[in-house]
């Protein structure tokens, strides 16, 4: 397979260390309000990677459906094979890209779930159709077709008709808990700017910044 070759260079900013926030959680925010600012699609797209108990890894595209001093939260099927592998070796990295602004920020830390009543609360602002696909499918299955997936939906709404759709105890949060977050501005030259917030001993953070 030949696949095309495009050089480009990366001059949309830099990231200086007198800019850094000493908390990462309060550079995250800053970059988020940016994001947010700048009106860029689908923000809060993250990559998840997990792995398996002996090592092998998987990634997949996600939302971050939460974020503050304590970590950053996805929700998701406790069966499928994320949730599978986060049962056998509880740790994830997490990235998001943002092209417009030639950043990244690369997240690594243990993971733990949420509570009953995060993920309850969360389940009940998703929409109908989402809220009985996550009693229909048997996330990462095999599948007959998708039309017998059509119709496992079509029962749970028979199911549930007048009355709220309760969450199914085999669906809801993840909290990575960080131990480590790059915040990654590209730079002219591919000179990039990066720095790395970790987590001391005593709770707190210490960064430096990394060669590119």
């Amino acid at each position: 397979m030949t696949l095309p070759v495009e050089h480009r260079d990366f001059t949309r900013s830099r990231l200086h260390e007198e800019e850094l926030a000493g908390d990462p959680f309060v550079q995250f925010q800053r970059w988020v309000d940016d994001a947010l600012a700048a009106k860029i699609f689908d923000w809060e797209t993250i990559t998840v990677a997990t792995a398996t108990r002996d090592g092998a890894p998987s990634a997949r595209t996600l939302f971050l459906r939460g974020a503050d001093e304590r970590g950053f939260v996805f929700y998701t099927n406790y069966d499928s094979r994320k949730g599978t592998q986060l049962a056998e070796n509880p740790r994830a990295a997490l990235v998001i890209h943002w092209r417009e602004f030639e950043r990244q920020i690369c997240i690594e830390g243990h993971v733990e779930q949420t509570s009953a009543s995060e993920s309850d609360a969360y389940y009940a602002t998703r929409p109908l159709q989402s809220q009985l696909g996550a009693w229909a499918s048997r996330q990462s299955q095999p599948l007959d077709s998708a039309e017998s997936l059509a119709e496992r939906v079509e029962e749970f709404r028979r199911q549930f008709t007048g009355s709220p759709v309760p969450r199914p105890a085999h669906w809801g949060g993840y909290r990575v808990v960080p131990n480590r977050i790059e915040f990654w501005q590209g730079g002219p030259g591919r000179l990039h700017d990066r720095f790395v917030y970790e987590r001391q001993a005593d709770g707190g953070w210490k960064w430096q910044r990394l060669n590119p």
